[in-house]
Parts: C-alpha cells; structure tokens; sequence
C-alpha cells in the first residue's frame, strides 16, 4: 500500500500479515479523502479499527494535526507503530489498543474533528458505531466503511465503490 497524496505520498506502508485485515483498496481509500479533503488540514483524526493505519496516517500527509489511532490486535498493532515510526509520524500519533466500540463510549462530544472507520464487515460494527455517535457525536464528522449492503442509521450520505460503500455523518452546526 501506497500513501496517495501529501507530504508522504508514494511511501510504502505495510499491512499486517493473515486474514484478519482488510486494507481499504487505494482507489476507495483516494476517493473517501477527496471527499474530506477540505476538513483534513489542521484536524484532530481519529482512525478507527486501525488496521495498517493508512486512512490516518493519509490524513496526517494531507496536513492533519494529530491522528489516534485505535485497534485492538497485538500483531497489527506491531505493524501499525512500523509505519508511524518509518514515516516520522510518531509526534502526531496516539495508539491506544482497545476494541474500537469501547473506545468511543468513552469519549465525550466533539473530541475529535475528524473520524475514519473501517470495521469488519460481517460484525454489523458500522451500523453500531454510527449509533453510538449518533447519541454522542463524538466527531463533527464520522465517515465509516462498510459492505454495499449494510443497512445504516439514517442521517449519513453513502457512496458505494463496487462491494464497498462509505457513509459520512456531520454534525449539524
């Protein structure tokens, strides 16, 4: 995988290895920041269910702020800190191993500015983490990957990219 634009574009980032990551493919992971691309300068990210970390990590080579990253798995959270640590973004970075539905319970509204989320598929985790900000918009805006056929709480604006789709909550001002 490839950072697509920014200060880090071209650089190689790496996936942690078996099945139990699903990296966003590049050309979904282009369009899900061009959509963004206004809210990223400056924003406090968080990147949700983490994985190789590259929606955040693409934020902070857009000019995002800082970026949190949250993920629960021991060897993915290995190859997350490698590719902070091999882009220098280690200054910007917070990794908090935690399983991502809990980590946003905690949060109070508007802690963050910006948050991605790509959660397993088959777990019905985007439909329950667009619940729970819903409740408390933990983000001004959340944006969440999920299967073309998930059915979403209504409020977000979904595009679909083959078998993957996105939906984008915002915060009404």
């Amino acid at each position: 995988m490839r950072i697509v634009a920014g200060q880090w574009k071209g650089r190689r980032i790496s996936a942690p290895s078996g099945t139990d990551v699903r990296p966003t493919l590049d050309r979904v992971r282009e369009a899900w920041m061009s959509i963004l691309q206004m809210e990223i300068p400056g924003a406090k990210v968080l990147d949700l269910y983490s994985g190789s970390g590259a929606l955040g990590l693409e934020a902070l080579s857009r000019g995002a702020a800082s970026a949190d990253f949250v993920e629960n798995a021991s060897r993915t959270i290995a190859a997350l800190e490698e590719n902070i640590q091999s882009l220098g973004a280690v200054r910007l970075s917070r990794v908090h191993r935690m399983q991502s539905l809990k980590f946003v319970k905690t949060l109070p509204a508007h802690s963050f500015d910006l948050t991605f989320a790509d959660p397993p598929y088959s777990e019905g985790e985007a439909e329950k983490l667009a619940e729970v900000w819903i409740k408390t918009p933990f983000s001004a805006i959340l944006s969440v990957e999920h299967g073309r056929d998930a059915t979403m709480p209504e409020g977000g604006e979904t595009r679909r990219y083959g078998t993957a789709s996105i939906t984008i909550y915002r915060c009404a001002e």
